[in-house]
């Protein structure tokens, strides 16, 4: 693969990111619905205050890949950290160490914030993912996510 660029998403990339999100969202065996998606990342990225950042992964003038975050803060550490909240590569783009160049400008980001920890989640079935963040120095922790829909 040549060279990918990783940069942060701009309103041009709206459409791509939701179809990335609806394809990642159905490799982890979730349910998704593309209706209103596009606005409403439109208002949460590009707003005056974003809750949230997103970094993409072009390739050949398209996206490929994404990573979604935010900084967040433990009670228990009493200090705040980077929740990576989605890291996604098409089929085509895995295996070609984008996935370590997206953590490593992920750790990047957290150092700019001040943050020492990034923390996320993957699905338990999701083995090779789990062998990639072993790989690069991850450690897990096991517990169950509970939604509740208000």
């Amino acid at each position: 693969m040549k060279e990918a660029t990783i940069r942060f998403v701009q309103e041009k990339d709206l459409v791509a990111l939701v179809l990335l999100c609806e394809e990642h969202a159905h490799f982890e065996r979730a349910d998704y619905s593309r209706m209103n998606k596009e606005s409403m990342l439109e208002a949460k990225l590009f707003c005056e205050s974003p809750s949230f950042k997103c970094l993409v992964v072009e390739y050949n003038d398209s996206i490929v890949g994404y990573c979604s975050y935010m900084k967040q803060f433990s009670t228990w550490d009493s200090d705040y950290y980077l929740h990576m909240d989605c890291l996604f590569l098409i089929k085509e783009a895995r295996g070609f160490g984008l996935g370590e160049i997206l953590l490593n400008r992920l750790k990047e980001e957290a150092n700019l914030v001040n943050c020492k920890i990034i923390q996320w989640q993957t699905p338990s079935f999701n083995s090779r993912a789990i062998k990639f963040y072993d790989r690069i120095g991850g450690r897990s922790i096991s517990k169950e996510r509970y939604f509740l829909n208000i």
